[in-house]
């Protein structure tokens, strides 16, 4: 199986459940790994059959922008089913860190897996 994956993402949403977070907006970074047979795309080096992260990347942001959800599980399960839904892929691994959330640590979150290989 081919992989094509976005590494760091970083993105600026509403996220949390504390009051104080409601009004603010936070950082969370995004380490994404999708399924793509990238063969029909490095054969005839055609942009229009592989996966265009800069595509994902954008809708991503997007995503994020409007989003505004209190726990990260429900970003990280929302935001797969929209990419797997809008880019038709079979198969995706997203681990979404919350810098900060812990201030003993580097970050917090969740790795989600969906789909099949």
């Amino acid at each position: 199986m081919d992989r094509v994956f976005i590494e760091g993402l970083e993105v600026d949403t509403v996220i949390g459940a504390y009051d104080w977070e409601r009004g603010i907006r936070q950082c969370l970074r995004l380490d994404l790994s999708f399924a793509w047979d990238i063969r029909p795309a490095a054969a005839g080096d055609d942009l229009s059959k592989a996966l265009d992260y800069a595509s994902v990347s954008t809708r991503i942001q997007a995503f994020a922008e409007v989003s505004q959800f209190q726990l990260v599980e429900t970003f990280a399960e929302r935001l797969t089913e929209v990419l797997m839904s809008e880019f038709n892929i079979p198969w995706l691994h997203l681990k979404l860190t919350k810098p900060g959330a812990v201030p003993a640590a580097k970050g917090v979150g969740v790795e989600i897996e969906r789909g099949c290989r």
